[in-house]
């Protein structure tokens, strides 16, 4: 009962993920890089922090927690989030080029596989004392294996849309569509994003131990990996900004009610992803095979949501249904990837 009440709330947060780009549709007469930085400061600052915050028991402070922890520890947790900030930026462009259905199912299948095994590997290479490997038993890498697989479906799937499809359709579907940018630019996405979890690995101890709810635990180290990736897209945005001649945008006032409503909602929507993982996580056995695999399992549930509103938006409309039925099977099998290791491991 308590891992179905975990699976249920990380559902939930990847539900929530899933959803975030739709308020974004509302934003008004802002360039991408105006809104981008600006629903990242909710995204990717003020959320995290208020969410690190819960970790927090009574007299002590969320700064003094990292001062006394391991600095190693603190910066590599920041620095990962920091590359994951460049999938993060390469995300939205994946999504550009293949549509929220099929950008979101390459990027995140990707990230699921890459963020699961990374985590254990790298931390071997630093701490090879507390045996991180051990973590990637048989029904760990089964899981990742089948989602890899699920992956190349869904890329056969893309693959299918783009040959059937008249370039009229392409286009009214999703404007900028172009399947083989699109494809190289979601596996680098993907690759970068799973730094996300190496962060969350490097910083797992960051916290008050006993004295921190073990629902709250990862938030702080959440919201390192977080500072690191708003860093990263501050830059490139600011950037745009300054070549693009953009900087005008936050100077109309007309819209700065509607846009920063609607960028709130957005970060909210996307925060509630890690919120979730972390609640759900402290339901699951600690180290154990669902423990491990809990990232991994968020990020196929995004990839099954992302693909319902790929749904509702159309994107796929036009498609044979034999392309239809190659997607869900891709869709179905990415499902049983986070799923069939908890009956095998």
């Amino acid at each position: 009962m308590e891992i179905l009440i975990g699976l249920i709330i990380i559902a939930i947060g990847a539900f929530c993920q899933s959803s975030c780009y739709v308020p974004i549709n509302k934003i008004k007469d802002w360039s991408w890089e105006s809104y981008w930085i600006v629903q990242g400061v909710f995204a990717w600052l003020v959320l995290p922090f208020l969410g690190a915050l819960l970790a927090v028991p009574e007299g002590q402070s969320l700064f003094g927690l990292f001062a006394s922890a391991p600095s190693f520890n603190v910066w590599m947790t920041i620095l990962f989030g920091v590359l994951w900030g460049v999938g993060g930026l390469t995300f939205g462009l994946s999504m550009r080029y293949l549509g929220v259905a099929l950008g979101q199912s390459i990027a995140l299948g990707t990230c699921a596989g890459l963020g699961t095994i990374m985590g254990p590997v790298l931390l071997n290479i630093f701490f090879p004392e507390t045996d991180p490997l051990s973590k990637l038993t048989f029904a760990v890498i089964l899981g990742v294996v089948v989602t890899l697989v699920g992956i190349a479906i869904i890329g056969v799937a893309g693959s299918m849309k783009s040959a059937s499809l008249s370039e009229e359709e392409k286009k009214a579907a999703v404007k900028d569509f172009n399947f083989p940018k699109g494809i190289v630019i979601a596996l680098l996405a993907g690759f970068m994003s799973g730094c996300f979890n190496v962060g969350l690995e490097f910083g797992k101890d960051i916290n008050f131990g006993e004295l921190t709810d073990p629902m709250f635990r990862t938030l702080p180290a959440t919201f390192l990996v977080t500072l690191g990736g708003f860093v990263t897209n501050a830059v490139y945005c600011f950037y745009q900004n300054q070549k693009n001649h953009t900087w005008g945008d936050y100077a109309k006032k007309a819209v700065w009610g509607n846009n920063l409503l609607f960028c709130l909602l957005a970060g909210a929507l996307w925060y509630s992803q890690f919120f979730g993982l972390s609640l759900g996580r402290s339901f699951f056995e600690t180290g154990g095979t669902m423990d491990t695999l809990s990232f991994c399992i968020l990020m196929a549930l995004n990839v099954v949501f992302s693909n319902v509103w790929g749904i509702i938006l159309k994107e796929w409309k036009g498609c044979s249904q034999k392309t239809i039925m190659v997607l869900v099977c891709g869709i179905i099998v990415l499902i049983i990837s986070s799923f069939l290791p908890q009956f095998i491991g």
